[in-house]
């Protein structure tokens, strides 16, 4: 079972009306195919996503429910305060187990998978942070056997009325509000000064968050009376003139060392809704250990939540919205003049090496169009390592794997420094992220984003003017999403263009890879148009180009597709010659996709010429191979095509067996 729940907080108190409310409400729900929903609203800070979290477990207590629990944070799909929710829906699908190349591209038809995927879910739902009824609606799982539990600043009015219960909470109460924070400081001094407490209660507005600063304070300072800590922050908030919880984050901040302060005034600045230590080292411009004292000292002063690194492998942090609120606004009234300027300028430069990197040691050594940047000065790179550098097998897989991990995982920050490195006109940036992203495609082809970055890229390589490498390899990179979102007109003008710029192309290695790339793509988009003669052509020119650079990697790809457009043409002797070749050159090379996909085209051209033994034997090869990778779709289309040869030699029961797989898996992965 999936439970996608941060651990429970440690002190947590009332909210018991709100609890009984929502399990009385799932207990009477009644409903085949739309969920209930339990809608918490209320200003940030009040506890919303901790009590969410708690009415999850104990609905996962009291009932059972087989899926378990899967939660989402909307700001982190969010792009300048916008959400994309083909994003959502996408990390939903992933998480309900289908394989990110299986998730539809267009957002209609991803929708349509995500409602048969959930049609007979039993699950609970958690979206956090959304900001109107329209962001949780295309979320809604297709089932009244789920429970859709949403946290939000302001109330959902647009919700289908009887189909959610609004949970607005108010601030605690003030006996409530004393016994969270006696909870949190456990200190005989509250007791001893009922008056004082009272007061630092009562500074607190009965919002949680806040009685976890004021907390830390009186923690902080063990030997002062609680009278004279009432005192310093009366006169603080007196002289700052900020009323209700502004001024205890104005309290905190301000007893901050001056590298801790300088960090949180910049981390509002940084690109995307979520930062690691690392990025926030480059950010901050201090050195590590700095940094992470720095990091440390926010955490204990309540201005970061530092129990977040534990959910993701990157480490990933974020500012909560009211600290980020109140963070930008410190910055705007505190920052030097270039502060936040430079702060961004080093964090992109340090991102973009950081993608590269990742890019290299994800795809292997490729034709790129940007030199690797170099090392930003005091601020190391991301702990991944080169799968060249590695002996065994495994391991190099292994550290593949974490590097596809880290680009998936820093996508969204990946989309923001593109855009911000093209509103700075940072071209040379711009064209270098759309590598890394191309890589992240390969394997997620339906980001909403994907399109965006490569336009970006290309308005960056006209806008430079000087590099026509960038210009060929940017509107190469956009036409094939493009294709795939079905605009093949668009695509086409692209690869015009693109086919165009290789006149003022010179004569380097990496030029004339290009030109053999530009080529390539223009016979793919020709294969997506079913001109198979065609695409054999450009795929046959683009082969003889890599062979005079020579480019035995190029000549080994164009060789298997020139193979596929041969066996769609129906020229099997070419087709098994061709696949042949590839097959062995890709198992040479170790390319474990690759591997798998030539030896599935090649079984359908042996089982084509009636060579059923050698292509059962390549079928198998492939359905391994497609296991380990996990991919659904390669494991589903093996089994039909294994499903076929019985069949054809009389095994109706083994068939059967793998047409049964078959189903099972599109079911599982959402493909039917």
């Amino acid at each position: 079972m999936r439970v996608e729940l941060p651990p429970e907080p440690v002190y947590f108190v009332n909210r018991d009306d709100e609890r009984e409310r929502a399990l009385r409400a799932v207990t009477e729900w009644r409903s085949r195919s739309r969920p209930l929903v339990l809608a918490l609203s209320g200003p940030g800070g009040l506890g919303k996503t901790e009590l969410a979290g708690l009415i999850a477990r104990t609905l996962l207590d009291r009932r059972p429910f087989a899926d378990g629990v899967l939660s989402v944070d909307l700001d982190d799909f969010r792009a300048d305060g916008v959400l994309d929710p083909g994003d959502v829906l996408s990390q939903l699908l992933n998480s309900l187990d289908v394989a990110p190349d299986q998730v539809q591209a267009q957002y209609a038809a991803r929708c349509r998978q995500y409602w048969n995927r959930t049609s007979d879910a039993n699950l609970v739902l958690l979206l956090d942070n959304a900001r109107y009824a329209s962001e949780v609606v295309p979320l809604l799982p297709a089932s009244g056997d789920s429970v859709v539990i949403a946290t939000s600043h302001g109330p959902l009015h647009d919700l289908e009325a009887g189909t959610a219960v609004d949970l607005a909470l108010p601030p605690l109460e003030e006996r409530a509000a004393t016994e969270l924070l006696e909870l949190i400081v456990r200190d005989h001094r509250l007791a001893a000064d009922p008056e004082a407490a009272r007061a630092v209660v009562g500074l607190c507005d009965g919002l949680p968050a806040a009685l976890h600063v004021a907390g830390r304070w009186v923690r902080t300072h063990r030997l002062r009376p609680l009278s004279r800590i009432l005192a310093d922050l009366q006169a603080e908030l007196d002289e700052k003139g900020v009323s209700g919880v502004e001024h205890i984050w104005d309290t905190a901040y301000a007893g901050l060392s001056r590298p801790a302060a300088l960090l949180y005034r910049l981390l509002p600045h940084h690109p995307g809704e979520t930062f690691t230590l690392h990025s926030a080292t480059a950010l901050s411009g201090l050195e590590p250990e700095a940094c992470q004292d720095a990091l440390e000292e926010l955490d204990r002063a309540g201005l970061l939540d530092l129990r977040l690194l534990s959910l993701t492998e990157a480490g990933q942090m974020r500012l909560p919205g009211p600290q980020r609120g109140h963070a930008l606004r410190r910055s705007r009234r505190e920052a030097a003049d270039g502060e936040v300027t430079e702060a961004q300028a080093r964090l992109l430069r340090w991102f973009v090496r950081q993608a590269q990197l990742a890019d290299r040691f994800t795809a292997g050594r490729r034709l790129t169009v940007v030199d690797l940047l170099d090392p930003v000065p005091g601020v190391p790179d991301v702990p991944l390592q080169d799968p060249e550098a590695a002996v065994e097998d495994e391991v190099r897989a292994e550290r593949a794997e974490r590097a596809a991990r880290w680009l998936d995982e820093e996508r969204h920050v990946l989309f923001a420094c593109s855009r911000l490195a093209h509103g700075r006109g940072m071209d040379t940036e711009v064209v270098a992220l759309s590598e890394p992203v191309w890589t992240h495609a390969l394997d997620h082809p339906h980001q909403s984003e994907v399109i965006e970055v490569f336009r970006r890229a290309v308005d960056s390589a006209v806008r430079h003017g000087g590099n026509a490498g960038w210009l060929v390899r940017t509107r190469c990179q956009l036409a094939r999403p493009l294709w795939e979102s079905g605009e093949l007109s668009e695509a086409e003008v692209q690869l015009d263009s693109a086919m165009s710029a290789l006149e003022l192309l010179g004569d380097s290695e990496r030029d004339r890879k290009l030109a053999a790339s530009a080529l390539e793509f223009r016979g793919m988009l020709k294969g997506v148009r079913g001109e198979w003669s065609a695409a054999l052509a450009d795929f046959a020119g683009s082969r003889d180009m890599h062979r005079a650079i020579p480019n035995p990697y190029g000549v080994l790809l164009q060789t298997y597709r020139m193979g596929e457009a041969s066996a769609k043409a129906d020229d099997l002797g070419t087709a098994h010659r061709l696949l042949s070749e590839a097959y062995t050159g890709f198992v040479a090379k170790k390319r474990e996709r690759l591997i798998g996909r030539s030896a599935f085209a090649l079984a359908g051209v042996l089982h084509r010429l009636g060579r059923t033994d050698e292509a059962r034997e390549l079928y198998q090869q492939s359905l391994e191979r497609a296991d380990r990778r996990r991919s659904g779709f390669d494991l589903a289309r093996v089994h039909d095509a294994l499903a076929e040869l019985d069949t054809a030699e009389g095994h109706l029961v083994e068939a059967e067996e793998h047409r049964a797989a078959a189903r099972t898996l599109r079911r599982r992965n959402g493909l039917v």
